[in-house]
């Protein structure tokens, strides 16, 4: 009986040529599963392909509900951004599927997992992360690093050498992953920056010139951090995330164009879409900027950098992530109201936001007559916090005068100069 290896199957180009690697040239029983974090696949076909091309068993695992509530959330919960603009679609997903693959992996008895990661990418450590944690004495089976196919190019002539069906060709041969929080493109013309990327790579957002003219405002709640209605109509996370995104790619809303720093050490382009996920970072950093303290804000800010280059290192099953998330959701028990944005040409932002924990008060900080502040506590503050500073400049014209008196001593006119010192 041969030995089964878990292979996280896609039903593109890379996954497959890999299934039929797998079992022609390692001799494995290959059980292809799919995980659907919200890719717009037609799963029917994908496991009819994967038999197709020599699966032995095919997993379809519906996970996009877990991938909101577990993982994106638990991210914009943090506010986690990577290197200032990547909202981290890709990596939230890497764990979750890494996790599915180990339980079916334990349920099957494989020997192995496989996935379509290259060696160059940051995947494979997340991948590879992931089921260390979990399953740390299943082998992993990388084919990118070590067979001989050297690019896409030669997956297409081994695919066509097997009969695989192709949905690649030489003229349409972006890498893109999607899932239910975004889609990101590489590859191609992408690869030299200094091009300026075509709108034409989009797959979810409008471009530019079909846009509205005319601003649209959107309303969102959240209860202790986490989004639960739009415009005033409940939704489940699934929901919520799809409404969002197609509310923010009506406007173009969510693209970045970013040289990251690759965990393995590289930089590499890409083109990401991230509407949805654009509009709630930008409606949760305002909640959070009316209800948390300045100390607690600053710290999570802070915080949010570590958070975000954990997740996207791969590390979300480690133990310092889930002392974050403690912190986080501390932070997140009074970040419950309303925001309202405005959606216009690419652009998201704040204009206004309600909370029944806000620390905002009026009569604190109007310009007209109040009477709870008396205006001339301020001096004793300002003196105190000036203390600093007076005591620098004191201490330094002190060395100064000194420095002086030196100078007129050695050169010998101390006794002329000393009356007008």
């Amino acid at each position: 009986m041969m030995k089964k290896v878990v292979l996280a199957y896609s039903g593109g180009l890379d996954t497959s040529v890999i299934l039929k690697w797998l079992e022609v040239e390692k001799n494995y029983d290959v059980i292809a599963v799919c995980v659907d974090v919200g890719q717009k696949d037609n799963y029917e076909d994908v496991a009819k392909k994967a038999l197709q091309v020599g699966a032995k068993k095919v997993y379809i695992v519906d996970a996009k509900e877990a991938f909101v509530e577990n993982y994106v959330f638990k991210g914009l919960k943090a506010g986690a951004v990577y290197e200032s603009k990547y909202l981290l679609g890709t990596a939230y997903a890497r764990p979750l599927i890494a996790k599915q693959l180990v339980e079916i992996a334990k349920k099957e008895g494989a020997v192995a997992i496989s996935h379509g990661a290259t060696g160059k990418g940051n995947d494979q450590v997340r991948f590879e992360a992931g089921i260390m944690a979990l399953a740390p004495k299943i082998k992993v089976i990388a084919p990118w690093r070590e067979w001989d196919l050297k690019s896409r190019e030669d997956c297409i002539a081994y695919a066509k050498k097997y009969n695989i069906p192709l949905t690649v060709t030489k003229k349409n041969i972006y890498s893109r992953d999607e899932n239910l929080y975004h889609i990101s493109h590489e590859g191609g013309e992408l690869e030299y920056p200094d091009q300026e990327h075509q709108e034409g790579v989009y797959k979810w957002v409008s471009p530019m010139s079909k846009t509205p003219d005319i601003p649209e405002n959107i309303t969102i709640d959240f209860e202790g951090g986490i989004p639960v209605s739009v415009n005033g109509e409940k939704m489940d996370p699934v929901q919520l995330l799809g409404h969002l995104n197609k509310l923010g790619s009506t406007h173009k809303v969510g693209v970045i164009d970013i040289v990251e720093n690759r965990l393995v050490g590289m930089k590499s382009r890409g083109v990401y879409e991230t509407p949805g996920g654009t509009i709630l970072h930008e409606a949760h950093q305002a909640l959070e900027s009316l209800v948390l303290d300045r100390a607690t804000l600053k710290m999570k800010k802070s915080l949010a950098i570590n958070y975000a280059d954990l997740v996207y290192d791969g590390l979300w099953f480690s133990p310092l992530k889930d002392a974050l998330d403690a912190f986080v959701d501390t932070t997140q028990e009074v970040v419950t109201g309303q925001v309202v944005l405005t959606l216009f040409k690419g652009q998201v932002t704040a204009a206004s936001m309600t909370s029944p924990y806000s620390l905002y008060d009026e009569e604190f900080v109007t310009f007209g007559e109040d009477n709870v502040y008396k205006q001339n506590h301020a001096e004793g503050f300002i003196q105190l916090f000036t203390l600093p500073l007076k005591m620098k400049h004191l201490k330094q014209e002190v060395k100064t005068t000194e420095d002086v008196c030196h100078m007129i001593v050695s050169e010998g006119t101390y006794e002329s100069m000393a009356g007008t010192i």
